[in-house]
């Protein structure tokens, strides 16, 4: 673990739908390409995620992957800059979801906000399986795995986040106390230097007698710079100033995103289950279709009638894509009636349409060759199960499974 530094770590991941819309791209891949740059990022398509709402009908799992990979390049997700791979083809996440499996309380799972929202959605599903119960674990597993130290959420996911911190708290708490761990501590402490040593433990006494976070932020820096100590040391000087046992598996941060401000064709956000999106890809001719067609205020019957933009859906998609002398056109022209709805989504088709064009052509690169497709995810994979391997190996040892 020690060569890993799990601050720099994120991982995110995304069931298969099938092809992206732009509400996908505005919340959540802009936000992969501009983090890929920044951090060391695993993405991985939650295949196994899908077949715990999907079991009874996995047919279109493998398409979906391949359709929602092409619009992950296609957005600018660079194999060269983050691993990108398909979950069910590193096996190491089912093992640890099996050994997390053996510590996590079932009322942890159970009290998982979005456990009974969803089955209270999919109410024509029978979800009373163990699949859907452990989810949650699974999704911990698969951040766990890779020692991730930050995860990307919007603030509705980050129960699922806390329950990983939990879960790995529980974790080390259990497996992470050697015996003799703390004369091994204080050694290693001594190893530091006087000056070293002495502001470690002033910096542990602030934390865990008065909380203080940057206290805990300070002393990882110092100890991430120590050269006197080995990196099993550092990783038991990481626990015993959280007063636990030596760190095997970090505990993520959520790494909040922006809520995606991307609405629909009707005004609400845009999903496909409310079939109110324009995809990532879409040609051209059906952009302009949708945005023609899309209903505006409806007190705006003849072409002479003045209108309210704030109570047209049309407004809503200006706001993203518009610059203020558009906008400040269209809300004077609607009101006044000097510009029809037509001549008020023209600019909007052009802007849509525009802002897709880099995604087709680089789309067309994928589209045309599977292999290279195939290729990606085939390097990603390998890449993913080394990481996931050396977790599992220092996992399998703590918990006394590392036969010789």
């Amino acid at each position: 673990m020690s060569s890993v530094d799990s601050q720099q770590r994120v991982l995110s991941g995304m069931r298969p739908t099938g092809k992206l819309h732009l509400g996908h791209y505005h919340g959540v891949l802009k936000n992969w390409v501009k983090l890929q740059h920044e951090y060391e990022c695993f993405f991985f398509i939650a295949d196994w995620h899908a077949m715990t709402t999907q079991y009874d009908d996995p047919s279109g799992i493998e398409q979906s992957v391949w359709d929602m990979v092409i619009d992950w390049l296609a957005a600018g997700v660079n194999p060269g800059s983050s691993t990108m791979f398909i979950q069910s083809q590193v096996p190491e996440h089912a093992e640890l979801h099996l050994l997390l499996s053996m510590i996590t309380p079932l009322g942890w799972l159970e009290r998982i906000p979005t456990f009974k929202d969803q089955q209270e959605k999919l109410r024509e599903k029978d979800l009373a399986t163990y699949g859907f119960l452990g989810y949650p674990l699974l999704q911990s597993a698969d951040i766990l795995i890779y020692r991730a130290g930050k995860v990307p959420v919007g603030a509705d996911q980050v129960s699922h986040v806390e329950i990983t911190r939990e879960i790995a708290r529980r974790f080390n708490h259990i497996y992470g106390r050697e015996p003799g761990f703390e004369e091994q501590a204080e050694g290693a402490i001594v190893k530091m230097g006087k000056k070293n040593a002495k502001l470690y433990r002033n910096l542990k006494k602030r934390y865990q007698e008065e909380g203080d976070l940057e206290a805990l932020e300070t002393a990882r820096a110092l100890l991430k710079e120590q050269q006197n100590i080995s990196l099993g040391d550092r990783e038991r000087l990481y626990g015993y100033i959280e007063g636990g046992g030596k760190v095997i598996l970090p505990e993520p941060q959520p790494l909040l995103t922006p809520e995606s401000k991307m609405p629909g064709l009707d005004g609400q956000k845009m999903s496909k289950s409310y079939n109110n999106y324009i995809g990532l890809r879409e040609a051209p001719d059906a952009v302009a279709d949708k945005i023609r067609t899309m209903q505006t205020d409806p007190q705006r019957v003849r072409r002479t009638d003045p209108g309210e933009p704030e109570k047209c859906p049309v407004w809503a998609l200006h706001k993203i894509y518009s610059d203020a002398d558009t906008q400040e056109w269209v809300q004077t022209g609607c009101r006044s009636a000097g510009i029809g709805c037509l001549d008020c989504k023209k600019p909007l088709i052009d802007a849509i349409v525009e802002e897709q064009r880099p995604l087709h052509e680089r789309a067309r690169e994928y589209e045309n060759n599977p292999d290279l497709v195939h290729s990606i995810l085939q390097e990603g994979r390998e890449h993913a199960r080394d990481a996931a391997r050396d977790t599992l190996e220092e996992v399998r040892a703590a918990m006394g499974l590392h036969y010789r």
